[in-house]
């Protein structure tokens, strides 16, 4: 029966080793290994050890026989693999292959833990390799493109607007934002204090709902809006009505508008052909950046609207107007810079990425 090698420490080592065994500034393997030479300094068995880390005997053996010989530099760095070295730049090559075009087994992405252990690497060098090739597996953004055969028309006539608007007329970008939902948490929330953020119930009560009729006047950046229960056609005719008399009538109004068929309504239609000066431009469908009030939706929402509790829709309706009204007091007119050409060639990257053979989803 083997023996295992009896391991004594100077203090100079002890200290060291314990503090790779706490330490999150070196590698998960380095720090176990720290641990195994702290217990068979104890006179620990490999198998006591084993058990106690979660390992197999032969690997404390293994790093209990190369502390031996080599002392503390015995440890430090993981021990070559067999076969021939592989150079930097294939293992950061492989590192950016297998995490931009393969998937864990059990898992929809690799972790700077998971893609080590897979490769045989230390997580540093993950990590160095992922931070220095801009990927973040982590992360997502949602997209979509629009698929509208009259996507290039749609968008040169929206985008013709925003950067050449017409003489004496209003170009204004139009929206419902619906169904905005009167939330009163469950809690008093904590405010914020040094040493702490602010803090609020993950869950809430439900007390209502408005829908928010926006118009945004690009030349200068002022709002046209109201709230109102429902957002049919009957609604929509109401805030057309709105927005003619709230602007002066020697000026055409050309309305930026998504595809939404409350806009489309046989009755709608009627409407604005008895009001001529209303002239309606429709962006291209799955496009809502394209149409700058979801901007101005998006700033309600998060400056005003995601972190408060309302009690009732009348109260969520006073705040929504109110951050309206204070809008409106200072407004500043809207700069589009990107021209129709620009977006067309970005989208047509999207397009052809999109028809490019899906990457294997699955891990081999």
């Amino acid at each position: 029966m083997r023996v295992a090698v009896e391991v004594q420490l100077t203090k100079s080592e002890r200290s060291t080793l314990a503090h790779w065994s706490r330490s999150r500034r070196v590698s998960v393997r380095q720090a176990q290994r720290a641990q195994m030479i702290l217990l068979a300094a104890k006179a620990y068995s490999n198998a006591d050890i084993a058990e106690e880390l979660g390992v197999k005997p032969h690997t404390v053996g293994r790093w209990r026989n190369r502390f031996s010989e080599h002392r503390l530099a015995g440890i430090e760095k993981d021990l070559p693999r067999g076969g021939r070295p592989r150079a930097n730049e294939d293992v950061e090559s492989e590192i950016i292959r297998m995490t931009t075009q393969e998937t864990p087994a059990n898992a929809t992405h690799w972790s700077t833990r998971i893609l080590a252990e897979e490769m045989g690497i230390t997580q540093s060098m993950v990590h160095r390799t992922w931070k220095a090739n801009g990927l973040k597996p982590h992360l997502v953004k949602t997209f979509k493109v629009s698929n509208d055969p009259r996507f290039e028309e749609k968008l040169r006539d929206v985008v013709g607007l925003y950067l050449n608007p017409p003489e004496n007329a209003l170009v204004l970008s139009a929206d419902e934002k619906t169904s905005i939902q009167a939330l009163d948490r469950t809690q008093k929330s904590l405010p914020l204090v040094k040493g702490r953020c602010g803090t609020m119930t993950h869950d809430y009560k439900r007390n209502g709902t408005t829908t928010l009729f926006a118009a945004i006047e690009l030349g200068h950046g002022e709002v046209i809006a109201t709230c109102m229960k429902r957002h049919r056609h009957q609604e929509w005719i109401k805030f057309l009505k709105m927005i003619d008399e709230q602007t002066p009538a020697e000026l055409d109004l050309h309305v930026i508008v998504d595809n939404y068929s409350t806009h489309k309504h046989e009755k709608v239609k009627r409407w604005l052909k008895r009001h001529p000066r209303f002239h309606m431009h429709f962006i291209p469908t799955s496009s809502s950046w394209l149409n700058v009030v979801e901007g101005f939706f998006r700033n309600l929402d998060q400056k005003r609207l995601k972190r408060d509790a309302f009690r009732s829709v009348p109260q969520l309706v006073k705040a929504i107007m109110g951050y309206i009204d204070n809008h409106n007091d200072d407004p500043k007119p809207i700069v589009w810079t990107k021209a129709a050409d620009e977006i067309l060639e970005k989208v047509g990257r999207a397009r052809a990425a999109l028809k490019m053979p899906q990457l294997n989803a699955s891990h081999h």
